[in-house]
């Protein structure tokens, strides 16, 4: 496998699918060039223009790469999405980190970020406990939205049409016994959300598990996250819970402050 000028550095895989490297190997020229020709594709891959040309049309029914009028091929929007996508997760992380840290000393439990991915939520980072029995960070992990505070703290950020829109032809998934099972039920728990302006879930995601959470907005008024404040259910008394829950609200007023 020939190495150009966008080479990653990285090692090269036992098995290499010559397509897909020649696809990515496009995309990559992007980086130094804003469009390229049918012929510059074929003279940096080396290969026939049947072939290029075949590459290029895959990317652009993803959209990853366009035409403009000129036949020229540049950056798609999905492309441009993504990138996107990762730089805002980076710049949440980066600014939701001391409020991580602060609630996790504070209370001394797990507290974690979260962001809302379709009906999924996905942990991009958190700050575990340091306790013997603790809730377990859960970093990379994905899991059915519904059965989170997180997630329903994001959902509630939506309208109601918008739900019904994003559950439209999918079934509640169960995670436990106590998880959610209905549409009707998910949309008394998010007005309840929108109403007292946090999500709670109590053993919803996994048994002896409690969480507290809060949707994070921008000064736009955008949720672009959620932070949950994850406790063994044996500790999540009331009066816990209205701390956290007024923590939360804190974190939520400084964090509309913030370039994100």
């Amino acid at each position: 496998m020939r190495d150009g000028p966008n080479s990653s550095g990285g090692s090269e895989p036992s098995y290499p699918i010559s397509s897909v490297d020649n696809a990515l190997r496009l995309l990559l020229l992007f980086r130094e060039q804003q469009s390229m020709r049918l012929t510059e594709a074929c003279n940096y891959l080396g290969v026939a223009h049947s072939t290029a040309h075949r590459l290029l049309a895959m990317l652009i029914h993803r959209g990853f790469v366009r035409q403009d009028d000129t036949r020229a091929y540049r950056p798609g929007p999905m492309l441009v999405e993504i990138g996107l996508a990762v730089v805002q997760k980076m710049d949440v992380r980066m600014h939701a980190r001391p409020f991580l840290e602060k609630l996790a000393a504070k209370f001394g439990e797990t507290v974690h970020l979260v962001t809302l991915e379709g009906d999924k939520v996905r942990y991009i980072d958190a700050v575990e406990s340091d306790r013997t029995l603790r809730v377990i960070a859960r970093t990379g992990q994905i899991l059915y939205a519904h059965c989170t505070s997180a997630g329903k703290a994001m959902l509630g950020e939506l309208t109601p049409e918008q739900v019904r829109t994003l559950y439209a032809n999918k079934k509640l998934l169960p995670q436990t016994s106590s998880s959610i099972k209905s549409m009707d039920a998910l949309e008394s728990a998010l007005d309840d959300v929108r109403s007292l302006g946090y999500a709670t879930n109590y053993e919803e995601s996994e048994e002896g598990v409690g969480s507290v959470a809060i949707a994070l907005v921008n000064a736009a008024n955008r949720p672009v996250a959620s932070m949950a404040v994850a406790v063994p259910v044996t500790r999540l008394v009331p009066e816990m819970q209205a701390n956290i829950v007024k923590a939360l609200k804190e974190v939520r007023q400084q964090f509309r402050d913030l370039p994100v």
